[in-house]
């Protein structure tokens, strides 16, 4: 029996949501009266109610993710040991959703200099590199890194038809090509894409590529546990059963009926008070190296996913709470003052670990400097969660409204965790803001834009509209 199927394990690896200093009773006028919670049961309620009905009538397909991709999961380990000897490096071909995701969970799981270790270190699985920016340096720089002829590009557009990673795409078929020749190229082209729809199902099955496929209901921010961040994933030697697991644990958790002990909807509960006193600003700080990047995979997930113009019904409400990343401890030196000090716009989400998987002791040495010897003999575990400590109490004698998700250990289980519980607080943070978390019309009005300035077909209309914008004013550029 696998550790993550005991039910002693899960319980130990539970997620703890301490929200004491989001309340008045600690932080003071600031704060969140238990009133204000209760004064919400209806829209609660209807929330609770529309997230059942959607799950049930197919409207948040990636709640079932963890249940239903076994052949799936199959599919990519199997895959990934055929594979992964043959090739030196492998590259994700993808932005926002198809970057994030896979980053953070190679950051969270996986050594740090993971790419730096030698390969028995590794598993014996590739070196691993996402190519998220169309930046032309960034790409140039990493074909002078890897040999294009020894890698393994992971291709990932749901559409077929985002211009960056088609670009890339595109670049590198040609390279590889040109090198290997059309039959042995196709080897080094891994997809993930839709089912039947879209530029790269047609280019995968011309050009014989190996695919995997993304539901058709999950949205690319909400897609970390589709193919999209379990190939890459296992292509790094994470285990991906584990991550699912839980993830499916998570989802349990979240349908506790008792208000104050679901997670994700007392996240979504105080995020939305704190949004409606003005607090338009949620800073994550994880007090680990490990989840630095999960703050920017919950950035691109809160803010596409909560800030719209319209309302359900259709009336303008500019919604939303703008997402900043922070890591402890690093930035207690460069971004804390003005929490502490500055405006009351903001609430801040702690991420703690209880268990770090490497421990440091500081020598006794100095003992007759007092500003130095105190350190001697403790850890380095102690000193940053110390100062993870001290910072939120800072915070709370300032009467700034913070919280702490705490994770018992980093692993695949806890990491899977923390990302459903994400995904549904999102969710339900948008059914109490009554808009479509599961939309993105202004980033689909910038790649309208995009296409229109390239000429692409269908797009006349809204270069048009481009050519026909107010011309810059010379006494406006310096």
């Amino acid at each position: 029996m696998a550790r993550y199927e005991k039910e002693d394990f899960k319980r130990n690896m539970k997620l703890r949501l301490n929200f004491n200093n989001m309340m008045a009773q600690f932080v003071g006028e600031k704060g969140i009266k238990e009133e204000e919670i209760a004064a919400l049961a209806q829209s609660i309620e209807a929330a609770e109610q529309a997230m059942i009905e959607k799950r049930k009538n197919g409207g948040m397909d990636w709640r079932d993710l963890p249940y239903n991709q076994e052949a799936v999961v199959d599919d990519i380990l199997h895959y990934v040991e055929e594979v992964k000897d043959q090739f030196d490096a492998f590259v994700v071909l993808g932005i926002g959703g198809s970057a994030l995701g896979p980053i953070a969970l190679q950051q969270a799981i996986n050594h740090p200099y993971y790419n730096e270790l030698p390969r028995e270190k590794r598993g014996g699985y590739p070196k691993f590199y996402v190519a998220d920016n169309v930046d032309p340096e960034r790409l140039a720089y990493l074909f002078e890194t890897i040999d294009p002829a020894k890698t393994l590009f992971n291709v990932t557009s749901k559409s077929g038809g985002t211009s960056e990673t088609m670009s890339q795409f595109m670049m590198i078929k040609e390279l590889l090509e040109e090198r290997l020749g059309k039959e042995e190229a196709a080897k080094h082209i891994v997809c993930t894409t839709d089912a039947v729809k879209g530029n790269l199902r047609p280019i995968c099955e011309e050009e014989g590529y190996k695919s995997f496929v993304i539901p058709a209901g999950v949205g690319g921010r909400f897609s970390e546990l589709t193919p999209v961040g379990l190939l890459p994933a296992a292509m790094a030697g994470i285990d991906i059963k584990e991550l699912l697991a839980g993830a499916a644990y998570m989802d349990q958790l979240c349908q506790e009926e008792n208000t104050y002990a679901n997670m994700a909807y007392m996240y979504a509960i105080l995020s939305y008070i704190a949004m409606q006193q003005g607090k338009n600003i949620q800073v994550m700080m994880p007090y680990a190296d490990s989840l630095k990047y999960m703050s920017d995979w919950f950035a691109q997930l809160w803010a596409e996913s909560l800030g719209k113009k319209f309302a359900n019904d259709g009336s303008v409400v500019h919604a939303g709470q703008t997402p900043v990343k922070a890591l402890g401890v690093t930035d207690q030196h460069s971004q804390v003052q003005l929490y502490a000090e500055g405006p009351f716009d903001k609430m801040i989400v702690f991420l703690g670990v209880d268990q770090y998987r490497r421990t440091l002791t500081i020598p006794k040495i100095y003992q007759e400097i007092p500003s130095l010897g105190f350190l001697g003999g403790a850890t380095q575990n102690q000193l940053i969660q110390t100062e993870q400590m001290a910072t939120e109490y800072a915070l709370l004698k300032a009467g700034k409204m913070n919280m702490t998700i705490t994770l018992p250990e980093v692993n695949e289980f806890t990491i899977g965790e923390l990302l459903y519980l994400f995904e549904v607080a999102t969710a339900f943070a948008g059914e109490l803001l009554q808009i479509n978390a599961f939309d993105q019309p202004g980033v689909e009005a910038g790649k309208n834009a995009t296409y229109a300035m390239f000429g692409r077909p269908g797009y006349e209309e809204v270069k048009k509209e481009l050519e026909a914008r107010p011309q810059p004013e010379p006494k406006y550029i310096i």
